[in-house]
């Protein structure tokens, strides 16, 4: 990698960890594994500078590590030419760039993965309510009221509370609006 760059001469290479000259950290590996992320993190509390990464793999929970730790570029290992490099590292020297929108695209789909991940012990969010509850819920996204909704159900009101009052605690929503957006935003109604 340092060859690579020394031949180019709108860059300089800093050798012995030059913390004071360095304005970005060039980190290549095979794979962004658990190794990698933990040298990345080591980089980053030494000096705390933009980091370009070489990288053809990024393993597991990679993404957010490369978020946290600065990386600014990605650069896919397999296609690396020293003007791609090099023209990454100008523009994390210059803050002309920020985290890659790709890898941000990535870093959201893993949070989302994550999440399903998360509530999977539980089962996808319509199997957690009841027909009662999907009921009650689709009415009051309609705009009924509870006593609409007991006459429309043939509840009493105090059932349709009740239901409502289950739904809000379990699911941890604060009020009905909650309830209801958390209905839609899940496809339940």
């Amino acid at each position: 990698m340092a060859d690579l760059l020394e031949a180019r001469p709108s860059v300089t290479v800093v050798e012995d960890r030059a913390r004071d000259e360095t304005e970005v950290v060039v980190a290549a590996f095979d794979r962004l594994s658990a190794d990698a992320t933990t040298a990345l993190r080591a980089v980053t509390a030494e000096f705390g500078r933009p980091i370009v990464l070489v990288t053809d793999r990024i393993e597991e929970g990679g993404l957010a590590v490369a978020v946290a730790c600065r990386v600014v570029a990605i650069l896919p290992r397999s296609a690396m030419t020293e003007s791609r490099v090099a023209d990454s590292v100008r523009a994390a020297a210059s803050g002309a760039v920020s985290p890659p929108r790709d890898l941000l695209g990535r870093l959201a789909e893993h949070a989302e993965r994550l999440r399903r991940e998360m509530l999977a012990p539980n089962g996808p969010a319509g199997a957690t309510l009841s027909s009662r509850e999907i009921d009650v819920l689709r009415l009051m996204a309609d705009g009924f009221d509870t006593h609409e909704i007991a006459t429309e159900l043939a509840y009493s009101e105090r059932t349709v509370k009740n239901v409502i009052y289950a739904v809000t605690d379990r699911l941890r929503l604060r009020n009905r609006s909650h309830a209801v957006a958390y209905a839609i935003r899940e496809g339940v109604i």
